[in-house]
């Protein structure tokens, strides 16, 4: 008895080549293909344009890859984008960089003691580790 493949491999027409390319079928209207087999100077997910400075720019993802995790068979997806319609990143302003600064600065206040610890702090506790040894033993809690 031979186990058919969930995605098998399909000859389709491709929005990125003139010929016709091998996929994995397709995934909500797109084109899957397997993760290595996307051609990487045509399409790109959108941490590999931000790597090139460039960014989608409003365009529409033309094909979806897909992998699967080893150890835990889990599968995951990536849209992929035409480079050559990506659009450079906007430039930071010195606006956006003030409002970046005073974020990352209200991530490490310590909501007890009001100090910054000078690292970012929990998200579950909000508090520098002095504090929440002090809470744990007032509580009398192990930390």
């Amino acid at each position: 008895m031979t186990v058919a493949r969930r995605y098998p491999w399909v000859l389709a027409t491709v929005s990125w080549s003139n010929a016709q390319q091998f996929t994995r079928g397709t995934h909500e209207g797109l084109p899957l293909l397997s993760h290595g087999c996307a051609p990487r100077d045509v399409l790109a997910t959108r941490r590999q344009l931000r790597a090139l400075g460039l960014r989608p720019g409003g365009a529409d993802p033309v094909a979806v890859l897909y992998g699967r995790h080893n150890h835990s068979k889990a599968q995951w997806l990536a849209s992929l984008y035409l480079i050559a319609t990506a659009v450079p990143v906007r430039p930071m302003t010195p606006a956006k960089h003030t409002a970046l600064a005073k974020a990352n600065l209200a991530r490490r206040i310590c909501r007890s003691c009001g100090r910054d610890p000078l690292y970012v702090l929990p998200t579950s506790t909000r508090q520098c580790w002095p504090c929440f040894e002090a809470d744990a033993a007032a509580t009398g809690t192990a930390a």
